[in-house]
């Protein structure tokens, strides 16, 4: 079964300048899960619910152009050097990128050596992680830039959300509505509750509700002029991070550290 993330939107199949076969070629480099090297023809076809040949055409045009390489004595393929280019240029585009890491390292060596620190950026209904400072500790959590969470119930991910322009915000809840819509009044409980917590106090919280054994807090972070809101957040385990020293100790810090790298137009 197709998983949601690769479900045409209708809006799009409807947009005249919306081009099918780009987006259906990036799916299948969207496939690739952490820790997996390889992937077949009907693994993709799993994942994207495309058709079998289909998909042979996408991944032979993905190999001439670099992205994919195959294996054709074990039918596999592996990404390849051009997305690795692609990476480093997303990478480089990343205005705050540079300003960010003293700030997170700083974060990152308070006082609580279990404390793990990350930047995120919002793509369709996830927030993905495009900088990472891992704890000081072995038992850490095992993050990762291009680490994915959910955009509406995780404490980053709402962050970003309040730190949106309503326009904006406006078009992720109508997609949101349009992909997953059994889902859609969760979505706008958390985000509810989210907007009135950072009212109150500045942040934006999530203690085990994305994963059970995680606990942290998160604050909108905007790139040079404005035009791009990220998220940043700092949280560990549930066993080690407790709730009352992020909010007495680590939120004054976090907020600091957002205003430190936020230079809005």
């Amino acid at each position: 079964m197709a998983q949601s993330e690769f479900t045409t939107d209708p809006a799009e199949a409807k947009d005249r300048n919306f081009v099918t076969a780009l987006a259906r070629g990036l799916d299948i480099l969207r496939c690739y899960q952490p820790g997996e090297i390889t992937l077949t023809n009907a693994d993709f076809a799993d994942r994207t619910g495309l058709p079998k040949a289909t998909i042979s055409r996408l991944t032979h045009t993905l190999c001439a152009l670099d992205y994919l390489v195959a294996d054709a004595r074990t039918g596999t393929y592996r990404l390849g050097a051009g997305v690795l280019q692609l990476g480093f240029g997303v990478m480089a585009g990343l205005d705050i990128g540079e300003r960010a890491e003293e700030e997170m390292t700083a974060l990152r060596n308070g006082p609580n050596s279990y404390i793990t620190v990350a930047l995120g950026e919002r793509h369709r209904l996830d927030v993905v992680y495009v900088a990472v400072q891992p704890s000081r500790e072995d038992v850490s959590l095992s993050m990762r830039v291009g680490s994915r969470l959910p955009l509406f119930f995780s404490a980053i991910g709402r962050a970003i959300l309040v730190g949106m322009r309503e326009d904006e915000r406006a078009e992720i809840f109508d997609y949101a509505a349009r992909t997953e819509p059994d889902t859609q009044a969760e979505r706008l409980s958390s985000f509810a509750r989210a907007q009135e917590e950072y009212g109150d106090v500045g942040y934006c919280s999530g203690y085990g509700e994305w994963r059970a054994d995680v606990n942290g807090i998160a604050v909108p972070v905007y790139s040079l002029g404005g035009s791009r809101v990220y998220g940043l957040n700092v949280g560990g385990p549930s066993f080690h991070v407790k709730k009352r020293q992020l909010e007495s100790v680590y939120a004054k810090r976090l907020i600091q550290a957002a205003e430190a790298l936020s230079i809005r137009g």
